[in-house]
């Protein structure tokens, strides 16, 4: 029969000591695969570390990456919300001088229109007060102070006696001195009266204005008698006659 062979058992010595003088050498035998145990748990230790370390690393690295592109992408939302704000802004400035465009043309026409109804109520007024010349042409004049005051006037033949405002015709009567007689109520208290033998070219009620023809003035009736009142109360005509020449 053969020699039965025996297994090996191979086994590592661990040594320790200590740095003190009189230290022991003390031994261990430690079998090779609780060794190898040990080492594999240490690398596996040791890798794990590692690999925390550097996934510690990358993941603070990739946070700072989002964070930075959260960052960035808020700005851009800000820079847009920006001008998009500025652009509305831009509308409304727009729109307001649009608007302030429209009231200024408003506010001038107002102030066009007051200006020419205060213009023609003025011209109205100056029309309806009774201060132009009764006459289309140069007369002599004579002025007669008692009684009822009154201007007489001769005139040359061709000429016309005009009203001297405008108003209306209150009155057409036959006149004993001056054969007829023209009353005209200019509207403000003044009643202008005119007096002449020819023949009258208005009708009572009728509207007319100033420098109506109300005679012809020919040779038979070259004179012309001209009175005014004013609240119903005779005054002297030239207080308000515009005489010219």
């Amino acid at each position: 029969m053969g020699r039965k062979k025996h297994k090996r058992k191979n086994s590592h010595v661990v040594l320790v000591t200590s740095e003190s003088v009189d230290a022991r050498l003390k031994q261990f035998r430690v079998r090779p695969w609780i060794l190898q145990t040990i080492i594999v748990f240490f690398c596996v230790m040791i890798g794990a570390v590692i690999g925390y370390v550097v996934y510690e690393a990358d993941g603070k690295a990739v946070q700072e990456q989002v964070d930075e592109s959260e960052s960035v992408s808020e700005i851009e939302l800000l820079q847009v919300q920006n001008q998009e704000l500025a652009e509305r802004n831009a509308e409304l400035e727009l729109q307001i001088a649009a608007q302030e465009e429209k009231i200024q043309i408003l506010s001038d026409t107002v102030n066009q229109k007051v200006q020419n109804e205060t213009e023609l109520s003025e011209q109205l007024q100056r029309q309806s007060t009774p201060t132009e010349f009764p006459l289309t042409g140069s007369a002599t004049m004579e002025e007669i102070t008692e009684g009822e005051p009154m201007c007489v006037f001769t005139a040359a033949v061709g000429t016309m006696a005009i009203a001297t405002a405008n108003g209306t015709v209150i009155a057409v009567n036959d006149d004993a001195e001056y054969g007829h007689n023209i009353w005209v109520d200019h509207g403000n208290g003044y009643i202008t009266i005119y007096r002449n033998q020819g023949e009258a070219k208005v009708k009572q009620g009728e509207v007319i204005t100033q420098g109506t023809t109300l005679f012809l003035i020919e040779e038979e009736n070259n004179k012309l008698g001209y009175q005014m009142m004013r609240d119903n109360e005779y005054i002297n005509p030239t207080e308000m006659l515009t005489i010219s020449g």
